[in-house]
């Protein structure tokens, strides 16, 4: 399988994890997913009492400057590294 395949597969495969995984860990898939599929953050930061929303966007203006392919990339290394320590559905 390509990188494409790859990354579609470990997305769905995230959502059937035996556990939620830890908040660091959701963080860090959420600002894989969206700098490998919408590039650098490209809204304002969330308001001061949007704890979660600044939180994402915090994650996602983390990864900024980072490449696609290289997003793609850590995302389905992140996704499996957690479904090897959790497993699947």
């Amino acid at each position: 399988m390509g990188l494409e395949e790859d990354f579609t597969k470990a997305a769905e495969d995230v959502k059937n994890l035996k556990e939620t995984p830890a908040d660091g860990d959701l963080l860090e898939l959420y600002a894989l997913y969206k700098q490998a599929t919408v590039g650098d953050v490209n809204t304002t930061r969330p308001g001061l009492l949007d704890f979660k929303g600044k939180a994402k966007w915090d994650a996602w203006n983390h990864k900024k400057g980072t490449d696609s392919e290289k997003a793609k990339q850590d995302y389905v290394n992140k996704a499996q590294e957690l479904i090897e320590k959790v497993g699947l559905n």
